[in-house]
């Protein structure tokens, strides 16, 4: 984070993707481990989410800051799958053997889901159902894949049981492009895998694309958006490139750019302007879905109060108190490391959190308006207010007062609604970061990601 961002001053566009919060560089180990049993005692269960975590892919890309490692000698994954489950077990214990716990929604993120085989997806399945007791028939199934790993057989497993979002990681279909963010593939495979997934009949289909490519035009990336349109994915996801540290492309070095923030910034704006043309509703500063999608989300899932069960060594897990997860790294070598730990584990080891970080009224103030205000409908002030028993004017006074100073905060509206203007949604990325308290970032900053 920037000096500007973190002293509250005006700062580049492009500061951080805040897709959670406080993210996981400012967890830390626990005094003594925090029995689950405990931590879940007093919290509601009627609409959890649950995501599995598999930290396995085919090839690392060149932005890529994920827990992941590349390939998997001979039995790891099988290996991973059998902690997986000693784990899943062991969670469902200490959510209460008497407790009725109901999910609302589900996930297979990474890393790369699809790097399993399909038998592998067939045992993750039956672990978020036999061992979780989530119905994943029943809920909505988001499931991330690559173009290589979006195989028939794969498909067919995850359509059978019950995936109703298939997100594929193009990032561009300009293969000179793919080259340059250390994305090895051919549009033609990428074509391949698109007719695979439609063929496979997952109600909808999400397409990652990136804008800030080296050598990207505003010509090339309206090449990418028309070849991602021509499949009338329900979804599109544009991502800004970073250049993050140690990653593939971390040696272009990580300052302030403001030629390339006003390259990203324009090509922001041309894809938002283009897929509203062809249909697509903007949901927040990367989503935009076709009007006539199927629903995100259940309907009684709320995402800034309910809590998450995560499963695998590089998921995290809410209550509405403790953020918790395992150690998290980004170096190869401490990734293995983390790994071969979680694979080792007893069962009894995965009854009790280590790493995390408790929630302050602050921070569970920031948490929430983080996640309400960078949607682009805005936040429910009277909800918030219900939480907390305060308003967010209030609460932020200062916050609110300079987004609205520089146009990205419009005035609140007689519903009650607090919402970014298109210039703030444009801004997230500056945005989201100067919520983050004093102590959060100083704990990112501090944080060794090797």
């Amino acid at each position: 984070m920037s000096a500007a961002a973190a002293e509250g001053g005006a700062a580049g566009p492009y500061e951080s993707y805040v897709y959670a919060y406080p993210h996981k560089t400012a967890y830390r180990a626990f005094g003594r481990p925090r029995a689950l049993r405990e931590l879940w005692a007093d919290e509601p269960m009627d609409a959890l989410s649950l995501y599995l975590h598999i930290p396995f892919c085919e090839v690392r890309c060149g932005f890529c800051n994920l827990f992941t490692r590349v390939g998997a000698p001979d039995g790891l994954t099988g290996a991973y799958l059998d902690a997986l489950a000693r784990q899943a077990k062991a969670v469902r214990r200490a959510l209460g053997d008497g407790r009725r716990v109901q999910f609302a929604t589900a996930a297979f993120g990474g890393g790369t889901p699809t790097f399993l085989t399909a038998g592998e997806l067939t045992r993750l399945c039956d672990i978020a159902e036999q061992d979780m007791g989530a119905d994943l028939r029943a809920v909505p199934l988001s499931v991330e894949a690559s173009p290589a790993t979006a195989t028939a057989d794969r498909l067919a497993v995850l359509a059978e049981r019950g995936a109703t979002r298939l997100s594929l990681g193009v990032q561009s279909f300009v293969d000179a492009e793919a080259r340059a963010a250390v994305r090895p593939q051919r549009r033609a495979d990428v074509e391949a895998a698109l007719a695979r997934v439609r063929a496979a009949r997952i109600p909808v289909l999400n397409i990652d694309l990136i804008y800030g490519i080296e050598g990207q035009t505003e010509r090339s990336w309206r090449q990418s958006l028309d070849a991602a349109l021509a499949w009338r994915p329900e979804e599109l996801y544009l991502y800004p490139l970073y250049v993050r540290p140690l990653t593939g492309l971390g040696r272009q070095g990580t300052g302030a750019d403001p030629a390339w923030d006003a390259q990203r910034l324009r090509l922001y704006r041309f894809g938002r302007d283009h897929l509203r043309a062809h249909g697509y509703e903007q949901r927040s500063m990367r989503m935009f879905r076709r009007a006539d999608a199927p629903p995100e989300v259940a309907d009684d899932h709320t995402c800034q109060t309910d809590g998450m069960i995560g499963l695998g060594c590089g998921a995290r897990s809410y209550t509405r108190t403790v953020h918790y997860s395992f150690d998290y790294a980004v170096g190869r070598g401490r990734i293995r490391e983390i790994l071969d730990d979680y694979v080792s584990r007893p069962a009894d080891d995965f009854a009790h959190a280590e790493y995390g970080r408790e929630l302050t009224g602050d921070e569970a103030r920031r948490r929430h308006l983080l996640q309400s205000l960078l949607r682009a409908d805005g936040m429910d002030t009277g909800a918030y207010t219900a939480c907390f028993g305060s308003a967010p004017a209030a609460d932020f006074p200062g916050e609110l007062a300079r987004f609205a100073a520089r146009g990205w905060l419009e005035p609140e509206r007689a519903d009650g609604v607090l919402r970014l203007t298109g210039e703030g949604l444009a801004h997230s990325d500056a945005l989201g970061p100067e919520l983050f308290s004093p102590a959060v970032r100083a704990a990112m900053a501090a944080y060794d990601l090797t």
